[in-house]
């Protein structure tokens, strides 16, 4: 099947324009009297919506979903990239209120089934999706792939294998981007990623060449330094006893940079029970190859089950 070609698309959040891409359903294979189930998507820690995400968006339309897929204020193309307040700012809570944005803008959408929203995410909006969806309460499904779910037992982690010094060196950073802003001065930025021993919030020794291999062209490797204080209170996995929504979890069983067992808790917590996917790769390798191939397929085989409208009988 010829792959879905994306619309630009704009929805506002909090006063700003977030950029988007639509794509249409290809199939009505998932059409019901109230019309297509849309998946709502965005990137992870730092990154764009043309970062390695397209392939996923286009077997969601292929499959028969219109899909919404965006990028947060301040980040890709979206308004906010010449504001200090916003530009390349990882700001969990805000990143959020964009995926409620996104779907309020979905449900407005011409054709779309307002009550069958789907939310996706992956790395840091793996997590996202959780939260977001157990406070909207209406979310139809829920696929978190390589997620994120909880900052405080990733800080843990550094800290086993790394000792101190690069969490005290980080946090040193963020307080003095924290101080400019207090002072209103320019942010002091790092890195998103690097190698081990560079100044960036990701250094696991895969971080480098995974994110490289799967940035786009509004990618930027800068990010404001305070937003590495946020991480230990992003915790997604709090929020998974309150998800009413079905949940499909991916597992990256070698991921050196979100800990699976973090991920697996949130899984167990899930209110609505979850299904699990554990595949044998690092946290990159679920976007290409093989990896992508056994993911995607169990992404798509999900929403066809989750998704389905049985026909009423006369």
């Amino acid at each position: 099947m010829t792959p879905v070609i994306p619309v630009e698309t704009t929805f506002t959040s909090r006063g700003t324009r977030c950029s988007a891409w639509h794509l249409g359903a290809a199939s009505d294979a998932l059409t019901a009297e109230r019309g297509r189930p849309c998946v709502v998507m965005a990137h992870g820690f730092g990154a764009t919506r043309d970062s390695g995400l397209l392939p996923f968006a286009q077997r969601f339309a292929a499959a028969g979903c219109d899909v919404l897929l965006f990028d947060y204020r301040g980040f890709g193309t979206s308004d906010g990239t010449r504001d200090p307040r916003l530009a390349q700012d990882v700001h969990h809570l805000r990143h959020r209120a964009d995926y409620h944005a996104a779907i309020a803008h979905a449900r407005s959408l011409p054709g779309v089934d307002r009550e069958r929203i789907v939310l996706w995410g992956s790395s840091y909006s793996g997590g996202h999706v959780v939260a977001v969806a157990a406070r909207d309460g209406r979310v139809a499904a829920v696929v978190s792939q390589g997620a994120a779910m909880d900052g405080l037992a990733a800080l843990r982690e550094i800290l086993r294998h790394a000792g101190p010094g690069p969490l005290l060196g980080l946090t040193a950073h963020g307080l003095r981007d924290l101080a400019r802003s207090l002072l209103r001065r320019p942010p002091h930025r790092i890195g998103v990623f690097g190698p081990p021993g560079a100044t960036a919030a990701i250094t696991a020794p895969d971080a480098e060449a995974g994110y490289s291999s799967i940035t786009g062209p509004s990618f930027r490797n800068t990010m404001r330094a305070r937003g590495v204080l946020r991480i230990p209170l992003n915790r997604p996995v709090a929020a998974a006893p309150r998800l009413r929504a079905p949940l499909l979890v991916v597992v990256a069983a070698r991921d050196s940079i979100a800990p699976p067992a973090a991920v697996r808790r949130a899984a167990a917590r899930a209110g609505a029970g979850a299904e699990v996917l554990e595949l044998p790769c690092g946290h990159f390798d679920i976007y290409t190859g093989a990896h992508f191939e056994r993911s995607v397929a169990a992404q798509v085989s999900f929403l066809g089950r989750t998704l389905s409208v049985t026909p009423v009988a006369d």
